[in-house]
């Protein structure tokens, strides 16, 4: 057996590959890009044709980074973002791009489930209706698309498409059927009683197994594409946060993290299934063990965009230096980072995003602080609606690329109030490696992996101070956003009646 791992996780902007030890040392890791399409407002699709291409590029960087041959690799796990559907037909085809977690064509077949069925739907399948479920996408599809749906044979969730392409095999693990919202708590598998609400053929489901569960081995073909040993066992793995927050050695309840990636999303591990809609709940990879997850949709994105726009020279370290040179509330300007209409805690595909407060004495650094100062309230926005459901939040650990940023750590500590954590490895591909480790016997235990591989980098502190002048400011950020909210619903009403 090899001594490496490899996992592969599919984001929402690129595929990363990372290759570790036994002891979770980092060996080698690369990353390729991937497109997201915008062909309306509101709507967000990929072509997965781009994602297996996209490991084919990274794969073999990461092999040659960590400098061994394939063979040297013991497991695989993939990842990749939940709710993803990708649908084939007979010849095994993909028949229409997949709609992506952020899309929100479908909030009115969301709200039609969830005023016919909505309390069936969350008794059974622990989640209410929104646009960010699979449950809902395909109801869309059903009405807009029909002949696509017509033609369909099976459904892959993103990572177990993905996987597919190396293994031939077709499966899924709980934590995604929860996130497509068609399962059954009770039997752990998918509902009937669900597919029926739309009239959807259970028969293009795919079987069930544990995310740690072996499902087959890179085919001769599959490693001719991307360089790695035919024969090379690969397990089911889970969906993004999933896997991410195993990885940060979230395992016991209690325990909080949050995600600075494309969206920010907010976690807490629970004992049991915490039923709190719209707040989502996923099983954990540890038996007994779930977790809560609520998101924003525009995170790293927003930080991705305002790069874009102002800072492409530079790029983030000068985003990143500019930003410091700034007194915590950016004299006065606030950023609400609706660039993606919002999922929680208000659910309202038609926000838009907003600098407010402006002055002729605000420069660039000044738009760089308020960005992430805006996305430390969205972040907060979320940590209140948790709480006033009696979710409690000790301590929270950092996830994603913005977690290497200390000005951003520091920010976030000082809005929540919260002593922010960071571990030393903290992406989903690292823990759909851990993953592969415990499905192949490399580790004995979910607790070995975390035992052998986590730890801890730094801690940020908050400042009572800054907490406390955030804290106000965080309360005009709330009053600015009910009263521009309706503002957005009308902006987005001109803006489709208007044509010239």
């Amino acid at each position: 057996m090899g001594a490496y791992l490899l996992g592969i996780d599919l984001g929402a902007g690129s595929l990363k590959a990372t290759i570790i030890t036994q002891t979770g040392a980092v060996a080698g890791e690369a990353s390729a890009p991937i497109t997201t399409y915008v062909p309306h407002f509101g709507w967000s699709e990929q072509e997965p044709a781009e994602w297996f291409a996209a490991l084919c590029d990274a794969v073999p960087q990461a092999i040659a980074a960590a400098g061994i041959a394939p063979a040297a690799i013991a497991g695989i796990g993939v990842s990749a973002g939940a709710h993803i559907p990708v649908l084939t037909d007979a010849e095994g085809s993909v028949i229409r791009p997949a709609i992506m977690w952020n899309d929100q064509r479908s909030a009115t077949e969301a709200a039609d489930l969830h005023a016919s069925a909505g309390d069936m739907i969350i008794a059974t399948s622990l989640n209410r209706a929104n646009p960010t479920w699979t449950l809902a996408m395909l109801a869309w599809l059903q009405k807009h698309e029909p002949h696509a749906i017509a033609s369909v044979t099976r459904l892959y969730l993103a990572k177990d498409y993905l996987r597919s392409r190396l293994t031939g095999s077709w499966e899924t693990d709980y934590s995604d059927v929860i996130g497509a919202l068609m399962a059954d708590d009770r039997t752990r598998s998918w509902s009937p009683e669900i597919c029926d609400l739309i009239g959807w053929d259970a028969s293009t489901l795919p079987p069930v197994v544990k995310a740690t569960d072996i499902v087959g081995t890179v085919t001769a073909q599959a490693a001719e594409q991307t360089g790695l040993a035919a024969g090379t066992p690969v397990v089911c793995s889970s969906n993004d946060t999933t896997v991410e927050f195993f990885g940060i050695g979230a395992d016991a309840p209690g325990i909080g993290a949050v995600k600075l990636a494309t969206a920010g999303v907010l976690f807490l591990a629970t004992s049991g299934p915490s039923v709190n809609p719209p707040i989502s709940c996923y099983p954990h990879i540890i038996d007994g063990l779930y977790y809560t997850a609520t998101g924003t949709n525009s995170c790293a994105s927003a930080h991705r965009w305002l790069r874009d726009q102002m800072f492409a020279a530079g790029g983030f370290g000068e985003m990143d230096q500019l930003a410091a040179t700034i007194q915590p509330g950016s004299s006065g300007l606030l950023f609400h980072p609706y660039l993606q209409g919002e999922r929680a805690p208000y659910w309202d595909p038609l926000l838009r995003a907003d600098f407010i407060g402006l002055t002729i004495s605000h420069n660039r650094a000044h738009f760089a602080r308020a960005l992430y100062e805006g996305i430390a309230f969205s972040i907060r926005d979320l940590l209140e609606s948790a709480r006033a459901l009696g979710l409690s939040f000790g301590t929270i650990r950092l996830m994603g690329g913005g977690a290497r940023s200390a000005l951003w750590r520091q920010i976030i500590a000082d809005v929540t109030g919260l002593t922010v954590e960071r571990t030393e490895s903290g992406d989903a591909s690292f823990g759909a490696a851990l993953i592969a480790g415990i499905g192949t016997g490399i580790f004995a235990s979910p607790a070995d992996a975390l035992a052998k591989c986590v730890r801890l980098l730094d801690q940020t502190a908050p400042d009572p101070k800054t907490h406390e002048f955030y804290t106000e400011l965080f309360n005009i950020y709330k009053q600015a956003q009910a009263a521009i909210a309706p503002l957005s619903h009308q902006l987005h009403a001109l803006s489709q009646a208007v044509a010239f």
